[in-house]
């Protein structure tokens, strides 16, 4: 897996190329926003490491650009933390974000769920489980484990299937509030968080082991939500 890794912090970018190579990672380093998007386009990463405080050109314009024509994952390592700055990131199409400081277990731990979506491909399988839960999306049926494919358990409304199927399609990936609004009520319902608070309390009802301790669909406070197998 050939990870690129841009950051202007030089010291920050060395423990990351030795800790990243030591693992068996290969590794491209930027330090500026121009020779990022440079070595994406030339150096074909299988993953983005993306610092926002870039100089030349700044980690957003990074992402923009770098959306604009492929669909490398990018996880942002920032020390930015207000949420309102996460969510322009997540929004031009950042695909996680790590706040420094960070933990070096935890970003190793989110590339490791990247490489294992990517080896996998972006399609859910055919079925998924969710604890003893069965979903099939092409049959449109949930089911207990060991049941028969009639024996449907649990009854979705349209709605419910359209943003469980989001959360299929992107596991481990944090979606913001605005985007899961905008894919399933459409762009002008970007600020009726309401309707999504009540619809993933619905999921959890329906879908989760206990559904007032979520261990699938969980809460990014302030940003949005994680669907985790």
């Amino acid at each position: 897996m050939r990870i690129l890794v841009a950051d202007d912090d030089a010291q920050l970018l060395r423990a990351l190329r030795i800790t990243l190579a030591a693992r068996g990672y290969e590794v491209l380093t930027a330090s500026d926003g121009a020779e990022a998007i440079d070595l994406v386009a030339n150096g074909h990463p299988d993953l983005v490491l993306l610092d926002l405080g870039m100089p030349r050109i700044d980690g957003l314009d990074v992402i923009r650009a770098v959306r604009a024509w492929s669909g490398v994952p990018i996880l942002v390592l920032s020390g930015r933390t207000d949420s309102a700055e996460k969510v322009e990131a997540l929004d031009a199409g950042a695909d996680d974000y790590v706040t420094k400081p960070f933990a070096m277990d935890e970003l190793l731990a989110r590339i490791r769920a990247r490489a294992r979506q990517s080896a996998t491909g972006d399609e859910p399988a055919a079925t998924t489980r969710i604890g003893d839960l069965v979903v099939d999306l092409a049959a449109k049926t949930v089911r207990r484990d060991g049941e028969t494919r009639g024996g449907a358990s649990v009854r979705l409304t349209p709605t419910e299937w359209r943003l469980l199927e989001l959360f299929l399609r992107n596991p481990g990936r944090l979606l913001t509030r605005e985007m899961l609004l905008a894919d399933v009520w459409g762009p002008y319902h970007r600020n009726d968080a309401g309707y999504l608070r009540l619809y993933v309390s619905q999921l959890r009802r329906k879908l989760e082991p206990v559904p007032a301790e979520p261990r699938h669909f969980l809460n990014e406070p302030g940003l949005g939500y994680r669907f985790e197998p």
